[in-house]
């Protein structure tokens, strides 16, 4: 039986635990840029990604709290050499950005934009779990816009700071002629603080109408304070709009409304949370003379007025075993490709029960790895492990796990000539250094990464095992930091790449994470 069972078996009696009220973060991992709606009773919300690929998830949930995902709006964005991660090329920290989810008149839009592609991508279903979805393209890149529907026509609004507004061709072709104006000069200004001075200007823009009026989301960020939330509301679309802080708290900022079937209201943020990412926060909403009140007494609750048992395994991250039935060799959602993937050198059907990474592209930089299969990390605690058949790897190759990100870490084994060796390599400083390196005879082997982001300790440690169950400690522990340069929070990442000639391959019987 397969060391898969045990976290299946801990998630069985995690999930029969009695209801307890649901606690912030709503999702203790990277899931930013989020956009959400309600359609009936059931809640959908899309999230940025950035480089990875398939991309732009959609997520479901039933009770605002767990969530999982159900699909991606594309599977590539386009095929440049930055999204290929071809000619020392990258789209680490591009990629796509901030969504715009919305259903209307029967169909579900999501919309994105990309610095790599220049364009803004908006993409169309009627049956937003399975697709199959419409793309549409235009230029320019339209920076952190939100999608709008009124009186048959679909408008656009985007922009930092000065904000914009303009109508949609109906083809989604692009923005049609003469329909671009200012909606906000300064969006900025209701958070201006008393130095004058602003960090981040007003963006992520997204626009509900509730009762008649008009309201806009932003977020804004006064040079020495804290990410804020601001309001704008207007009673015609076109404006003129007022504007006021509604939430300034732990930096919990960005997104926008969304009601229950009860008539409860809700304000989804994120907050940076050091190297896990980016995490979701619910807050609860009142209404005041027809402004949103946020926050208890302004502030933002641990715990909330929704009972749930919030899980983030099975439906945002899981456990793996590769079995797959007969007919299936596809991969679940939870799994994306860092950049675009070469379909040619995975598979998980060649070997029953096994995926198999096949080496291709030469490369001895592991940020220039092609088909380095990712899963977000979770916090406060989680670990992730895999056991690796090593068998068919050639001199040059080096394959193993990874905690990724641009100072990232990890343990692989590197194949030089007939020698295999477990090596630990430590980009804390930015610059990847090898702290350990041991002689391995066995040909499998079980390595694990540990995650502490508790408080923000943001600390890993590499282990690794002959059995599966005897784990020993090796390296040095990796300082995890979010770089701005990937812009996303550390993930786990299974990789094999060669160096010297393509051909070679390794099997990887499961991953295991576990929240702790």
């Amino acid at each position: 039986m397969k060391i898969i069972l045990l976290a299946l078996s801990f998630f069985a009696l995690f999930t029969i635990a009695s209801a307890q009220q649901a606690k912030n973060p709503i999702i203790f991992a990277d899931v930013p840029d989020m956009s959400m709606i309600r359609v009936g009773d059931t809640y959908y919300m899309s999230s940025t990604t950035m480089h990875m690929n398939p991309g732009l998830p959609i997520m479901k949930s039933k009770d605002l709290v767990n969530w999982t995902l159900v699909n991606y709006a594309y599977n590539i964005l386009g095929d440049t050499e930055e999204l290929n991660l071809s000619q020392h090329k990258n789209a680490y920290g591009h990629g796509s950005w901030a969504s715009s989810l919305r259903f209307h008149d029967g169909k579900y839009y999501v919309s994105t934009f990309s610095a790599n592609t220049g364009k803004t991508h908006i993409y169309t279903t009627r049956d937003i779990e399975n697709g199959p979805w419409e793309a549409k393209e235009f230029m320019p890149m339209l920076h952190d816009h939100s999608l709008f529907f009124e009186h048959g026509k679909t408008y656009i609004l985007w922009g930092g700071g000065r904000l914009h507004m303009a109508e949609l061709a109906p083809d989604f072709s692009g923005i049609k002629p003469g329909t671009e104006r200012i909606l906000i000069q300064d969006a900025s200004l209701p958070s201006l603080p008393k130095n004058g001075k602003m960090g981040l200007p007003a963006e992520g823009s997204q626009m509900f109408k509730i009762n008649g009026m008009y309201y806009l989301f932003n977020i804004s960020w006064p040079a020495g304070g804290m990410r804020t939330v601001i309001v704008h509301r207007a009673a015609r679309l076109e404006g003129p709009y007022e504007g006021r802080v509604v939430l300034q708290d732990q930096g919990v900022a960005q997104g926008g409304l969304i009601d229950m079937p009860n008539g409860q209201w809700y304000a989804y943020l994120f907050q940076d949370h050091g190297a896990v990412g980016r995490i979701p926060f619910l807050v609860p909403v009142d209404w005041e003379n027809g402004w949103p009140v946020l926050g208890v007494q302004g502030k933002v609750p641990v715990e909330l007025n929704l009972s749930a048992n919030q899980s983030l395994i099975p439906g945002i991250v899981n456990s793996d075993d590769f079995n797959r039935k007969k007919g299936q060799s596809d991969l679940p959602l939870v799994w994306q490709w860092n950049h675009n993937p070469d379909p040619k050198l995975w598979s998980v059907i060649e070997r029953k029960g096994f995926l198999r990474l096949k080496t291709g592209e030469l490369t001895d930089d592991f940020l220039r790895a092609k088909n380095t299969l990712t899963q977000r990390t979770i916090g406060p605690l989680c670990s992730g492990s895999i056991a690796m058949d090593i068998s068919q790897m050639k001199d040059g190759d080096f394959a193993g796990l990874s905690l990724l990100q641009k100072n990232y870490g990890l343990l692989g084994v590197l194949m030089e000539g007939n020698n295999k060796s477990l090596i630990m390599v430590n980009a804390t400083t930015g610059i990847p250094e090898e702290v350990a390196k041991i002689s391995l005879q066995e040909q499998r082997i079980f390595l694990k990464a540990s995650c502490d982001f508790t408080n923000k300790r943001d600390i890993a440690e590499f282990f690794y095992s002959t059995d599966g169950q005897h784990w020993t400690a090796i390296g040095s522990p990796l300082k995890m930091n979010y770089t701005i340069p990937h812009f996303m929070g550390y993930r786990f990442g299974i990789f094999n790449y060669a160096s010297k000639a393509a051909g070679g391959y390794v099997d990887i019987d499961y991953f295991q994470i576990t929240p702790n």
